[in-house]
């Protein structure tokens, strides 16, 4: 099959991040009595935007007796994430050079927060090879797994869904991008990649697994539209 464009998710797949925000936000939850496996956080959490995110927290945390999170959690996550991504974070290798050699129209489709995912990309120096088309979460009604943010990246870019490839690294991306009818690989080249992570995207439906961009690259290369 040809795509027309491609869309892709920003934490995990163009920047290394997750790993950092896996790790920040299970010592935090822990700190406060929520404590979650990897794979179980990752099942969970990981791709959801940040008002799922933190409406499944609260619900967790208030099964525990203790009323809501404590007032200054948010804050701290937020400060520590920040800390940390300022001095840690860089692109996932290879992704420069394939979008070097990458034409098409492409878009980045991210729960992030936006100015958040402006700033990743513009610390990676991924930013001018996106621009104008980067969306998040916020301009839209519901976050992944629902399919509104990909349905609307497509739109903006002027293509059909169906003739749209999504490369996802969480579950819950995957189902947003088979939700809204496109094509999607599951990337596991990320940091954070850990046992199970491919059977995982793959057992939500993600129709290829991708282990690296330097492979990504290649499979574009004969399954982009050139028209």
């Amino acid at each position: 099959m040809k795509f027309e464009a491609v869309l892709f998710d920003c934490d995990g797949v163009l920047v290394d991040s997750e790993k950092i925000y896996v790790e920040v936000e299970r010592e935090h939850l822990a700190r406060v009595g929520l404590e979650y496996g990897l794979d179980e956080y990752l099942d969970r959490f990981q791709g959801l935007g940040s008002g799922d995110f933190w409406a499944a927290i609260d619900r967790d945390y208030r099964a525990l007796g203790k009323g809501g999170l404590p007032g200054s959690f948010a804050t701290d996550l937020d400060v520590a994430t920040m800390r940390r991504l300022e001095t840690e974070l860089s692109e996932i290798a290879g992704i420069k050079q394939l979008l070097e050699a990458h034409r098409g129209p492409r878009a980045v489709a991210s729960s992030s927060r936006l100015h958040r995912l402006i700033h990743k990309l513009q610390h990676t120096g991924l930013y001018p090879y996106f621009e104008p088309h980067i969306y998040s979460g916020e301009q839209v009604e519901n976050g992944k797994p629902a399919p509104d943010l990909f349905l609307f990246a497509a739109r903006e870019l002027g293509v059909d869904p169906s003739a749209t490839l999504v490369i996802e690294d969480s579950a819950n991306g995957v189902k947003a991008g088979l939700a809204a009818g496109m094509t999607v690989w599951g990337f596991v080249g990320g940091g954070h990649t850990h046992n199970g992570h491919a059977a995982q995207l793959e057992a939500v439906g993600a129709h290829r697994i991708v282990d690296s961009h330097g492979n990504l690259a290649t499979l574009l290369g004969t399954a982009l539209s050139t028209e």
